[in-house]
């Protein structure tokens, strides 16, 4: 996948055996245990805004229309996340209503949306589908529900998640992976619990 920081046709240089759709852009889908995990690319150049346009659209009802189940993948929110300046970098506002419509239409098959771009782990519901966000690997936004046009962020601990898939149920761990401080561990049984120890690495 790529995102705002990422050039379509650069991608394409590096990756030249990268599926693409039929009009070039890096959409692409593979079934996996019976659902079609699909990639969508959400990049326009030089902006950081998300765009999905017809054409890409088009794509994606027909891989919808395809599967009886999907997830989906993409780098931008495609839906305002609260947040004024990072929601001025989100899917564009044309965009945003035949996206949602889109979604809402095959949301019965749609078991989650992910995706990233706003460095927080940002968790809701949107067009009848469960969504999550990711934090970043770099910095991650400071959340400011008022802010309209500076992004807030820091140098804070990164982080990946981890998504466990059973059937249609979705379990996300956010997992830290910077922290070279002591470990802390304690027993599950009642005498241990409030005995943690530092471990011995």
């Amino acid at each position: 996948m790529i995102g705002n920081h990422d050039n379509r046709a650069a991608f394409r240089t590096v990756f030249p055996d990268h599926p693409v759709d039929g009009n070039g852009y890096i959409n692409h889908g593979e079934t996996i245990d019976g659902v079609r995990f699909i990639y969508l690319d959400s990049v326009k150049e030089r902006t950081h805004a998300g765009h999905f346009c017809a054409a890409r659209r088009d794509w994606l009802q027909g891989e919808l229309e395809g599967c009886t189940r999907a997830r989906i993948f993409l780098h931008h929110n495609p839906m305002p996340v609260g947040l004024p300046a990072e929601d001025r970098i989100a899917l564009v506002p044309e965009d945003r209503p035949p996206f949602k419509a889109l979604i809402e239409a095959h949301a019965a098959r749609i078991d989650y949306i992910h995706f990233g771009h706003v460095h927080a782990p940002i968790h809701g519901c949107f067009a009848g589908v469960q969504f999550a966000s990711v934090p970043s690997t770099g910095n991650q936004s400071i959340p400011d529900l008022n802010e309209t046009e500076l992004l807030q962020g820091a140098p804070m601990a990164p982080a990946y998640c981890v998504v466990l898939i059973d059937g249609q149920d979705t379990t996300i761990h956010q997992i830290p992976f910077a922290w070279d401080g002591p470990v802390m561990t304690a027993g599950t049984g009642w005498e241990d619990w409030a005995k943690p120890t530092e471990a011995a690495e």
